[in-house]
């Protein structure tokens, strides 16, 4: 899983029919402390997640397709929690 910043939509009127009624996000993979971690992706929404939050996104495609209940599914990031608040314990 990673965490990330949802930084935009995607709007598609001609798609798969696997992501009918699906949001589709452009996630920023971060660290803990909110910095940039990697390169943009998207990824399905299923938690109701909005542009600007930090969210949980699981990041391979067998989970997706247990979340969504198919043996075969073209998603693999899947947005599965939004995050309130990271609080890391220094050394």
């Amino acid at each position: 899983m990673r965490i990330a910043r949802v930084v935009g939509t995607v709007v598609s009127t001609i798609k798969h029919p696997a992501y009918h009624a699906l949001k589709l996000y452009v996630v920023q993979p971060i660290d803990h402390k909110g910095n940039p971690d990697g390169d943009d992706y998207l990824a399905v929404d299923v938690v109701q997640s909005g542009v600007g939050d930090t969210v949980l996104v699981m990041t391979e495609g067998n989970g997706a397709r247990q979340i969504f209940a198919r043996p075969v599914l073209p998603i693999r990031s899947v947005i599965v929690g939004v995050i309130d608040e990271i609080e890391v314990k220094d050394d």
